[in-house]
């Protein structure tokens, strides 16, 4: 009786043990849970930018899960394997990985890859939700009992573009089919031929599909008159060379033939194309990722429709003026691509203030010029001249000076020029810079003054100048050599930006002051990770401990789930504690930026199971606070953004020091982005970037390509922050 009074009953125990379950999973609540999907392609992202913009997108659509995605990527590679064999050992492969790795969902990209699932057998395929995106527009009759499937179904339009082109040139009479030799190349030739059937009687229709490239350019070069280019797709030519379609064999088609060349997707709108009515890949990928976000959700695939891709008119601005052929004639909603400025549209701004600057300076090089001519006619003559030579320099908004650069002495200010300086035109005539001490910095001008005589001239050059007040105001100028009857003299014209400056450095200030409270708050957040919550973790770790050895009369399963608790708590814990150590690294502060980074790429390859290469070389000791904080935190935003958006494995991080500057980069050999849009768009990421690198004078630069990956570059200039923290 003694003992049982002493030790809880089994009930009692239950209890605590739901209540301590309990307090796990709610402080777990935020962690997210893995969701495997596979997707399975026709080509592979390498040999087909078109599956490479749908992966992409897939990708891209999967982050609005509230799962985290183990995504896997395998491909048919019908351009290198198109042989039944390989298809079987494709097959044996894809059992040996997933058997006893089931996804939760299957992704097919391609018609093959949709036709490859419905002929398996495997259990694991036929229970696994099914997502297509395909081109083609079939769905094989296996998939319509016994799979759980939807999606989208692309349709390749021959018929609509070759109404089009019918619009646009009504004197076709010849229209050439191009096509290659492979399996993926036959199935879109066969569309294009079911689609032209209708029209064979009215037009000449010749398929060039069964030749080596070489012959098949040699013949696009010489078409008849009142020809049209229909290409299908040719990843393999007669002699068994093998070609990336849109990014090999389309631009040889395009510069290769002697009329316009329409094509049926829009990654073929390329390299001289024309277009058409396309498939449009990444637009139909999205549909598809939305789809499979709403079955990881819970949503059954069979609850879903079935829909189709929108297919759009597109065409190449540059090709339509190459052949002659008029927007106008366009079908109605085509999106025209490419489009080029004319030189007044791109640059009209810039132009009109070009001509006023330089019609102010020619105005008043002329009337100075004219004025000495015409003194040797007339005193009258003269003074007329002056009269309008006057007015025309003393109203001018701009502040102008004539100073002779000989003796360095001012002969003639504007009106603008007194506002601005606060010195009467009378009280500097004559009178040289060094005497009324207009400009701040004279090293400056020693500089300013050496172009000027040794190029002639001197544009936007920024000057700081001292009002005769004192005040400092900041100006914008240009400055050219004249001659004024036969001496040598500086024309010089100014535009004050003060405003516009302190504008810049008041914007660069706020900025300073976000980043610096949003590491504070990083600090703070971190600190009570560190020393509260993770505390709490530990000592909650043991407690469980101590329970589990004062309890021996507990049974096999409740002594499992009591070390599977500790096990759970202990996680949390270390992801705790990582999680503080991203938020504000220690390390940076103790150990300095080296250190910092290493150690941070370490972290990512643990975390994420990738292979990050980090090299350093020449980092100076003693780099300022403001610069180390800047590197690690474009380091910890380069490497995350291209972990989740590049689709690489392998990465790059570089940081040197050269000629008194400090240089990161961290590369990728991904799918890349578009770096204008990516700049324009409403992202905070490259953003921060930039204003990070901006505080402390550095540069950044970001080099983008479709399939050859990213470098983001820094470069931060060491003795300039060792200035700004001196001062500070």
């Amino acid at each position: 009786m003694k003992q049982k009074e002493c030790c809880p009953s089994i009930p009692t125990i239950l209890t605590l043990l739901c209540f301590v379950l309990g307090t796990v999973l709610s402080a777990g609540a935020q962690l997210k849970q893995t969701r495997r999907v596979l997707i399975i392609n026709d080509l592979g992202i390498v040999s087909s930018p078109g599956f490479a913009e749908i992966d992409q997108a897939i990708f891209s659509s999967l982050q609005n899960s509230p799962y985290q995605i183990e995504l896997y990527h395998e491909s048919l590679q019908l351009t290198l394997f198109p042989d039944e064999a390989s298809r079987r050992l494709f097959r044996e492969s894809l059992i040996r990985k997933y058997s006893e790795r089931k996804p939760d969902l299957i992704m097919a990209a391609g018609s093959a890859s949709l036709k490859f699932i419905a002929e398996s057998h495997e259990t694991f395929i036929k229970e696994s939700p099914i997502i297509f995106c395909t081109v083609l527009g079939e769905i094989p009759d296996q998939l319509k009992s016994g799979f759980h499937v939807t999606g989208v179904l692309g349709r390749l339009q021959p018929e609509e573009t070759f109404k089009a082109a019918l619009q646009l040139l009504p004197a076709i009479k010849h229209v050439v089919v191009v096509g290659g030799m492979g399996t993926f190349d036959q199935d879109w030739e066969r569309v294009a031929k079911r689609a032209f059937q209708n029209y064979e009687s009215k037009f000449d229709f010749t398929y060039l599909t069964d030749l080596t490239m070489p012959v098949l350019l040699e013949r696009l070069r010489h078409l008849p008159s009142n020809t049209i280019v229909y290409h299908t797709a040719i990843t393999q030519d007669a002699a068994g060379a093998r070609f990336i379609d849109s990014v090999q064999s389309v631009p040889l088609v395009a510069s290769a033939a002697n009329a316009p060349v329409f094509v049926m997707d829009d990654v073929d709108l390329r390299a001289g194309t024309l277009g058409g009515a396309l498939v449009n890949w990444a637009d139909d990928a999205r549909v598809a990722g939305d789809m499979a976000v709403q079955v990881l959700n819970g949503k059954r695939p069979e609850d879903i429709p079935i829909v189709n891709g929108a297919n759009v008119y597109m065409f190449d601005w540059r090709a339509l003026k190459h052949w002659g052929l008029r927007e106008s004639d366009l079908p109605p909603g085509s999106v025209v691509l490419n489009r080029q400025f004319t030189l007044w549209e791109a640059y009209k701004l810039y132009i009109v203030g070009g001509l006023c600057l330089l019609l102010a300076q020619t105005t008043l090089i002329v009337g100075l010029l004219w004025q000495r001519a015409r003194r040797r006619k007339t005193e009258a003559e003269l003074r007329k001249s002056e009269q309008k030579f006057s007015k025309s320099f003393r109203q001018s908004p701009l502040a102008i000076s004539i100073a002779s650069t000989h003796e360095d002495r001012y002969m003639e200010v504007n009106e603008t020029f007194e506002e601005l300086t606060g010195w009467k035109s009378d009280e500097v005539a004559g009178r040289s810079q060094s005497e009324i001490k207009l400009w701040v910095d004279l090293e400056h001008r020693s500089a300013f003054l050496k172009q000027l005589l040794a190029e002639g001239n001197v544009r936007d050059l920024e000057i700081r100048i001292r009002r005769k007040d004192g005040q400092i105001r900041t100006t914008l100028g240009s400055a050219e050599l004249i001659e004024v009857d036969g001496e040598s003299c500086c024309l010089s014209v100014w535009a004050d930006i003060t405003e516009r400056k302190q504008a810049e450095e008041d914007l660069a200030s706020v900025s300073h002051k976000l980043i610096e409270a949003q590491e504070k708050e990083r600090t703070r957040i971190a600190r009570e990770l560190h020393d509260d919550i993770n505390q709490r973790m530990a000592l909650l770790a043991v407690e469980l401990e101590q329970l589990q050895q004062s309890n021996p009369s507990l049974d096999g399963e409740a002594r499992r789930r009591m070390k599977t608790l500790v096990k759970h708590v202990s996680d949390i814990g270390k992801e705790v504690q990582a999680i503080s150590h991203r938020l504000h690294s220690s390390k940076l502060e103790i150990l300095g930026v080296v250190a910092a980074c290493r150690s941070f790429c370490r972290e990512v390859v643990e975390r994420n199971k990738v292979i990050v290469d980090f090299s350093e070389e020449g980092t100076p000791r003693g780099v300022p606070h403001d610069v180390s904080l800047c590197l690690f935190r474009i380091l910890q935003e380069s490497l995350n953004n291209a972990i989740k958006h590049s689709g690489a494995q392998h990465f790059e991080v570089r940081l040197r020091g050269v000629s008194d500057e400090i240089q990161l980069s961290v590369r990728d050999r991904g799918v890349g982005f578009d770096t204008q849009s990516a700049l324009s768009g409403h992202g905070l990421g490259l953003t921060s970037m930039r204003e990070r690198a901006s505080l402390v004078k550095g540069t950044i630069s970001i080099t983008s390509k479709p399939m050859a990956g990213t470098e983001i570059s820094l470069r931060v200039p060491i003795a300039a922050n060792r200035q700004l923290q001196a001062i500070s």
